[in-house]
């Protein structure tokens, strides 16, 4: 972890003035990340619109709470079926709206509990995370945290298993509307399979994409190129960008990349591998099909959590 010394910075209404906050990313995928032990602390839209903002705030494509669960109705319901998960990740998009989940946004939460001593994680062992999006066990080992994101499924499962696409989605800097398929993580995506990288280079992620039937609360988008060879030495490889719905483009999403593996290997077929590497413009993560607990087939995904900075807020 990196830590540099401790500032003021002015980015948010003065509610919020004098609270402590930190930076972190996951390949990229960057955070502001602000503990809150009595959960006393109410954030709005506009002031987490305020902190991530990119040239009159902090930055950031979202903001995480820490919240005991015991605070939160959602996770006292959660408790209920796992005392262990003690500590809620409220994440909101970088535009003030609540998300259920994200995938590289739990490792960092879960790497900063740890880093502040909220949470004791030695190399191999496990933790109980609660999140809007259930319950997530992350696992920590020496180069990072790799997270069961729980079930994955076809948001149309009628229309993917008669066409294997079940929507169209449009983009600037592609010329045509491109079929796509539509994969929950607990939150909504829809997976792109682009030809070449070049296609992949040359869309152009400044506007949401227009996805076609329209998701009722939005939904991320992926654009895929599928690496030739797709496997290598058993693993999978896929390359990616995404749109995050109040967001914009990300370097990273840690559910998209699930979604982007769970899409490919769908479309790949009988033998598609179990483990894949999908490369984002952050970095590399990891995801990894394997059956749960519950009987469903899970993802889990892994990746680096890194702490940049930590300050307060004015």
């Amino acid at each position: 972890m990196t830590t540099q010394p401790d500032a003021l910075v002015s980015t948010a209404p003065t509610a919020l003035a004098g609270v402590a906050f930190t930076k972190g990313h996951g390949t990229g995928n960057d955070f502001v990340l602000v503990t809150d032990r009595t959960g006393s602390l109410e954030i709005a839209a506009d002031q987490v619109s305020a902190i991530c903002d990119r040239h009159r705030g902090i930055g950031a494509d979202g903001l995480i709470r820490a919240v005991p669960s015991r605070h939160l109705p959602e996770g006292r319901a959660l408790l209920r079926s796992d005392p262990s998960a003690e500590w809620f990740m409220d994440y909101r998009n970088a535009d003030g709206s609540v998300s259920e989940m994200c995938g590289n946004g739990v490792r960092v939460f879960v790497h900063l509990l740890v880093s502040t001593g909220l949470l004791a994680l030695a190399d191999g062992a496990t933790a109980s995370i609660a999140t809007r999006g259930g319950i997530k066990v992350v696992e920590r080992s020496a180069d990072g945290y790799s997270v069961d994101m729980g079930p994955w499924e076809f948001v149309y499962p009628d229309v993917a298993a008669a066409r294997a696409t079940d929507s169209l989605v449009e983009a600037s800097g592609l010329e045509v509307p491109r079929p796509a398929l539509s994969i929950s993580m607990g939150n909504p995506h829809t997976v792109v399979a682009l030809a070449e990288p070049a296609e992949l280079e040359a869309t152009r992620l400044f506007d949401a994409p227009v996805v076609q039937p329209a998701p009722v609360d939005g939904t991320n988008v992926e654009f895929v190129v599928p690496r030739d060879p797709l496997v290598h030495d058993g693993v999978g490889q896929v390359t990616m960008r995404v749109y995050e719905r109040g967001v914009g483009e990300t370097l990273s999403c840690g559910t998209g990349a699930c979604a982007a593996a769970a899409a490919t290997r769908f479309w790949a077929g009988a033998g598609a591998p179990l483990a894949w590497r999908i490369e984002v413009p952050g970095g590399v993560v990891g995801v990894r099909f394997h059956a749960g607990p519950d009987g469903r087939e899970h993802v889990s995904l892994s990746g680096p959590a890194v702490l940049v900075a930590t300050g307060t807020l004015l």
